[in-house]
């Protein structure tokens, strides 16, 4: 079985909406604009490249990365991996041509079979919809959270306000940088 894991740069009250500038939300580009860059602190994304096998994104993120991506080099182990996109509407035509092998998936079921089959763990990047979704239906693994000491009120939430049963998370790895970043990596307990 293959690992899920979720990745995600996030305020301390949770918002995980535009990190990087994208636009339409008030405090877009959070990441960048409020906290000073420490390298170090970001080591876990290069890391995840190295270590993952596969990409998997909602809709909205894939809409977003796919024109811009495919052509940074920060992102190059990223072009060559296979992703998947679930998504009930995107379609064949709407895939870019320049980043390397993409499947769409029409369900969480089809995630769920995904997982279940060869190969090392899938990375799940932005997707605040899609990663609700993934963690009331007990498909997220592991978490890598970048916490940034920001509170930002209203945005994209990573996780969701379904009321359910307690989720137990073991904390397996983590440093406080100087810029006040966190990092928290967390193994879901089953």
């Amino acid at each position: 079985m293959r690992t899920l894991i979720s990745t995600a740069f996030i305020s301390l009250d949770g918002v995980v909406e535009a990190p990087g500038g994208e636009p339409g939300y008030r405090n877009s580009g959070w990441t960048f604009k409020e906290v000073e860059f420490l390298p170090e602190a970001f080591d876990i994304k290069g890391r995840e490249q190295k270590e993952a096998a596969a990409m998997l994104m909602g809709r909205t993120s894939y809409e977003a990365f796919s024109p811009v991506w495919p052509d940074m080099e920060d992102f190059a182990d990223y072009k060559v991996m296979p992703k998947y996109v679930v998504s009930t509407a995107l379609t064949e035509d709407e895939l870019v041509s320049n980043w390397g092998e993409t499947t769409i998936l029409r369900s969480l079921d089809e995630v769920a079979a995904l997982k279940e089959t060869e190969g090392g763990p899938i990375i799940v990047h932005g997707s605040a919809a899609l990663n609700q979704s993934l963690s009331d239906a007990g498909l997220i693994d592991r978490y890598h959270l970048l916490v940034f000491p920001l509170l930002l009120g209203a945005g994209k939430r990573l996780f969701s306000a379904t009321d359910k049963d307690t989720q137990k998370l073991k904390l397996v790895e983590h440093e406080v940088y100087a810029n006040g970043l966190q990092k928290n990596v967390f193994d879901v307990v089953r």
